[in-house]
């Protein structure tokens, strides 16, 4: 596993490729698709992982999958080069650091909120303006639905993290009433 240093020098070098063609969003689509079909697929990571393989065939096999997945030429040679140069297998890290620096060069921040049940009607779009509002940035807000909350929810804005989760407030009142 390589360090975060090195997948960010990687990744930095990507955005600064999509910076200049103003692409940035595209390659990080691309890579995006490319970590989900790594992901997906445990053939495909031991096949282009795998030193068995020579490199030519391993490359050959990378190439065949980008075909179909549909990258550009600047994404097929970046994740060619990471094969080449044995950091394929952190193309995970790589591709979120890539996000975080894209979302922040666009002057965007993630957000995650969770709740016990689907939020309904506009309360999601209410949360993301009251985010902007309060970061200054825009706003993608990701829902998650986790029954076990059983009511509230929680808000995960970088790495700050607000629970106002029934299963949060119940798990304090136990512990107060354990000391007290």
């Amino acid at each position: 596993m390589i360090g975060a240093g090195v997948a960010r020098r990687y990744a930095s070098a990507l955005l600064q490729i999509g910076l200049e063609g103003q692409r940035c969003d595209a390659f990080g689509e691309e890579l995006g698709r490319v970590m989900a079909l790594v992901r997906g697929s445990h053939e495909l990571r031991g096949a282009l992982g795998n030193p068995v393989f020579p490199l030519s065939q391993r490359k050959a096999a990378l190439l065949a999958v980008l075909d179909r997945v549909g990258v550009s030429t600047t994404a097929r040679s970046f994740l060619a080069l990471l094969l080449e140069r044995g950091r394929f297998a952190e193309l995970d890290s790589i591709e979120r650091e890539y996000r975080t620096m894209a979302d922040r060069a666009a002057g965007r921040v993630r957000a995650e909120v969770t709740s016990a049940r689907p939020l309904e009607g506009d309360v999601a779009a209410r949360l993301a303006q009251a985010l902007e509002k309060a970061t200054g940035k825009t706003v993608l807000l990701e829902k998650k639905v986790e029954p076990e909350l059983l009511g509230g929810l929680t808000l995960k804005v970088g790495s700050l993290l607000y629970d106002g989760s029934v299963r949060a407030r119940l798990s304090e009142l136990r512990e107060r009433l354990v000391e007290g």
